[in-house]
């Protein structure tokens, strides 16, 4: 419950008529990395979409494209605003039939659910240090929200994975001299 009485206040305090200071240098660099990161996973998501056909997958990397197109759309908005260049990027890939891949080309289901996952693993890692290190609450709130999605996401991609049998799991920690379960 503590949790949403902070974001509520912070809410308040940025709707009180926080004073707009500037952004400080770490605010535009991990929003920018953000930017750059969210742009190039659409480029992924492109070439995933190109060879998959398990339709759950498929769910998976279009709601990621899905969302993450539109915190990009949000970030352009915000740097255009602000008067922040925004970062060069790839072009998205064009749309082909998944049985036009070559087998030796083809990122496998599992490739394409494990990269998910950790790019996931990743935003969630990014988003969190970069709101610990936000000084204006209308920046801390965008990298609360993103976290919260991405969280969101990767619940439901972390049980597709273990459904799949894809989740990589490291070997189990058993410390010297604990009694072996029979």
């Amino acid at each position: 419950m503590k949790v949403y009485e902070t974001i509520k206040n912070m809410i308040k305090l940025s709707a009180d008529g926080e004073p707009k200071t500037p952004l400080h240098v770490g605010e535009v660099m991990a929003l920018w990395t953000l930017l750059t990161l969210m742009e190039e996973a659409v480029v992924f998501y492109g070439v995933f979409l190109n060879t998959t056909t398990d339709t759950e997958l498929i769910k998976q990397i279009e709601t990621g494209k899905k969302d993450t197109s539109e915190v990009i759309t949000k970030l352009k908005e915000f740097f255009i605003a602000e008067g922040v260049p925004l970062p060069p990027t790839s072009e998205e890939k064009p749309s082909s039939e998944q049985g036009d891949v070559p087998f030796g080309v083809r990122f496998t289901d599992n490739e394409i659910a494990n990269f998910l996952s950790v790019k996931t693993a990743t935003y969630i890692t990014f988003c969190g240090t970069a709101l610990a290190q936000s000084v204006r609450n209308d920046v801390a709130v965008m990298f609360l929200s993103y976290l919260t999605a991405v969280i969101q996401y990767s619940v439901n991609l972390k049980t597709l994975m273990i459904q799949r049998s894809w989740l990589k799991v490291p070997p189990y920690f058993q410390p010297p001299g604990l009694p072996k379960n029979t």
